[in-house]
């Protein structure tokens, strides 16, 4: 193929006609850019997923720790009683690490000219999904949960 050009001739590499004559490399720029639209799109789906999980565990942990505080309020109740429902809260809403999260359990709260209970979770959360992205990112984040923190502070009865 000549083409001429200010009475100059060059010659063009002739393009390789494909399927329904789109050009070979027309349809690699396509899948190339098909590839990064999906991976990107999928990474998005994934943050998503995982900050969705994540904020339903912040809820959960917020709710134990106020089931906790309205237990505590009562007089009679001790530690391990506000403990174990602060546990059995967590573990009926499945959360993995219920057994061992550390709990504290504070009576003495000053609220104005009332005293109140505080309870404070400390609970170990790890991403499912992008856990292994993080750490292709940053190698020194492995195996380091996020430490996802709830408390609830109710009035105690006089």
């Amino acid at each position: 193929m000549l083409r001429q050009t200010a009475g100059m001739e060059t010659r063009e590499a002739p393009m390789r006609a494909g399927v329904r004559g789109v050009s070979v490399s027309a349809r690699g720029v396509a899948l190339f850019e098909t590839a990064v639209t999906v991976l990107i799109i999928l990474m998005i789906c994934v943050g998503i997923f995982e900050f969705g999980r994540a904020y339903q565990t912040w809820q959960t942990l917020t709710n134990a720790a106020r089931e906790g505080a309205r237990v505590a309020v009562s007089r009679s109740t001790t530690d391990l009683e506000v403990e174990t429902a602060v546990r059995s809260y967590m573990a009926a809403e499945r959360l993995g690490n219920a057994g061992t999260a550390p709990i504290a359990v504070n009576r003495k709260v000053a609220l104005g000219s009332n005293t109140g209970t505080e309870i404070t979770i400390q609970y170990p959360f790890s991403f499912v999904l992008l856990d292994p992205a993080v750490r292709l990112v940053r190698p020194a984040t492995t195996g380091v949960p996020l430490t996802m923190s709830a408390v609830a502070i109710i009035r105690n009865e006089s």
